[in-house]
């Protein structure tokens, strides 16, 4: 099995991320145009509560397997790696057969007691299958990613969102004459199709990598069955258990924040069809935009794990604190021209995609914090990599706590509403960031250079006044699609000049890029 580099591998994971995360708008643009904002809301609700039980399960077990895998590849024990996936691989499915049992026998009480629509339940019971699809899938990703071979989860993510798109976009279209709600657990079944072929893909790989001698194969499946299964359930329970604990919060948080948010636009006087399409455009169409980007650092900080995990292990502070700015400045770099484009140009972006501009204002007001979500990854990654979950998971509890608590203080208050609730959730990614990059500096003696950012934010207030000239004031002939694309590369000329001029893109390094030249050696 052929090894990546760190930045072999980030270029992968980026290469797959971008390729998921284009295709991936295909169902976000058509889904509402079939199924409306208060079909996408009922789609998106049961989404919280899956990933609070699919972070219970799965939530530090992909980076414990990855860390685990990663150092005995290093000492030249590639039978232990088998191991180590057999073992996981028995562990989550366990457990994750366990909840989804219990989610179908709890499922109406679920739906009627915890989720805000009794409508979900449809949606609820088709996303259960995917609790032990997922749980594989991550044992899989994990050990591949330990080996730093991120190919097969690049494969894996790019088969499972095209089979993603036809299917929710079939599956919701053949069900919607019985209703609405029949139309998003239509989606969802397209979803956990997508699941289904990711973790296909993922076993083929395996498959097709290791062709062991029967023997040499049971070997291996004797040891790992007595004393050597105890030995690597401990050291993966106690990298994985903090990282869920972490994890959780955040998953915790994410559906807390559903729920609460439901009910405080019910206490503002919104009825609750109103509020569901609300939540639907908050989060199935305006959080997915914003997150666009995020498919750089995603692939950064996964990238990130076992590479700063290899070069502390061998105290190579140096190296750790290259590849830590290398993730951080290029998460910058990359994503403020975004956070721009969001911001200036809001009302087109939700017409040319969803056809509707009443979502507009929640992207124009969430853009400005969109920098602090883009480098939050890295951040966490370095925490996770440097064995200190634990810091990681309070500062995501504070962060938790003061988000709910202006949900319920904005959100409930009829004059601001659904935007009681972005505000909320802006201050939250805020925080957050800032406290593992305080976490960070502290444990490594690593700052970002400040001019970094001065020069950043110049940089993007010159692109934000270029792309509002050229979008007021150029001649498009009416097109909407014409006067964005040009008024977008107009800025984005700008930008990439002035950050050329400032040293914070070096063109130089072009030979680098393995289009170009060659591989990162690193």
């Amino acid at each position: 099995m052929r090894k990546q580099t760190f930045i072999q591998g980030a270029i992968i994971l980026l290469a797959a991320g971008i390729i998921n995360r284009l295709l991936g708008f295909v169902p976000r643009i058509v889904l509402p145009r079939i199924i409306g904002p208060e079909g996408v809301g009922l789609y998106q609700q049961g989404y919280p509560f899956f990933i609070v039980i699919v972070t219970l399960i799965t939530g530090g077990i992909p980076l414990a397997v990855a860390k685990l895998v990663a150092e005995a590849e290093t000492e030249g024990r590639p039978e232990r790696s088998r191991q180590i996936l057999h073992t996981s691989l028995q562990f989550t499915v366990s457990l994750g057969t366990l909840f989804l049992v219990l989610c179908l026998v709890f499922a109406p009480w679920i739906t009627n007691h915890i989720l805000t629509d009794n409508r979900v339940y449809h949606t609820f019971v088709s996303m259960t299958p995917m609790i032990v699809i997922v749980a594989v899938s991550s044992v899989y990703r994990g050990y591949f990613q330990g080996k730093q071979n991120m190919i097969p989860s690049a494969a894996s993510s790019i088969a499972e969102t095209i089979i993603r798109i036809i299917c929710v976009i079939w599956f919701s279209y053949l069900l919607l004459p019985k209703g609405i709600e029949f139309a998003a657990a239509g989606a969802m079944l397209g979803a956990m199709v997508g699941e289904l072929i990711g973790m296909f893909v993922l076993l083929w790989q395996y498959a097709r990598h290791h062709k062991d001698p029967p023997a040499e194969h049971g070997d291996v499946q004797l040891k790992g069955s007595d004393a050597g299964k105890g030995k690597i359930l401990r050291p993966l329970l106690s990298l994985s258990i903090p990282v869920t604990a972490s994890r959780l919060v955040g998953s915790f948080s994410y559906l807390l924040e559903s729920i609460v948010l439901m009910r405080s636009l019910a206490a503002a006087g919104i009825a609750t069809a109103v509020a569901t399409a609300q939540y639907g455009a908050l989060q199935g169409m305006i959080i997915p935009v914003l997150l666009l980007p995020g498919a750089l650092t995603t692939s950064l900080a996964i990238s990130l794990v076992p590479s700063l995990t290899e070069a502390a292990a061998g105290g190579h502070w140096t190296t750790v604190h290259s590849r830590l700015n290398q993730s951080l400045q290029l998460s910058l770099v990359a994503g403020a021209p975004f956070a721009v484009l969001m911001y200036v140009l809001a009302e087109p972006i939700c017409m040319l995609l969803y056809n509707s501009t009443e979502a507009a204002g929640m992207l124009k007001l969430m853009a400005p914090f969109a920098l602090f979500i883009y480098i939050q990854s890295p951040l966490q990654a370095a925490l996770q990599a440097l064995n200190r979950p634990g810091q990681a998971l309070m500062n995501t509890a504070v962060g938790a706590i003061i988000k709910i608590a202006l949900i319920i203080a904005l959100a409930s208050r009829p004059e601001y509403g659904i935007y009681g609730g972005v505000a909320a959730i802006c201050v939250n990614s805020m925080i957050v960031t800032l406290l593992h990059g305080y976490s960070v500096s502290r444990l490594l003696g690593y700052q970002m250079k400040p001019g970094d950012w001065f020069k950043t934010v110049a940089g993007m207030l010159l692109m934000g006044g270029g792309v509002l000239y050229a979008y007021n004031h150029l001649p498009f002939n009416g097109s909407l699609w014409l006067q964005f694309i040009s008024s977008s590369l107009i800025g984005m000329v700008l930008y990439l000049v002035f950050m050329s001029c400032t040293g914070m893109i070096r063109w130089d390094q072009l030979h680098r890029i393995p289009i170009v030249r060659r591989w990162f050696r690193t």
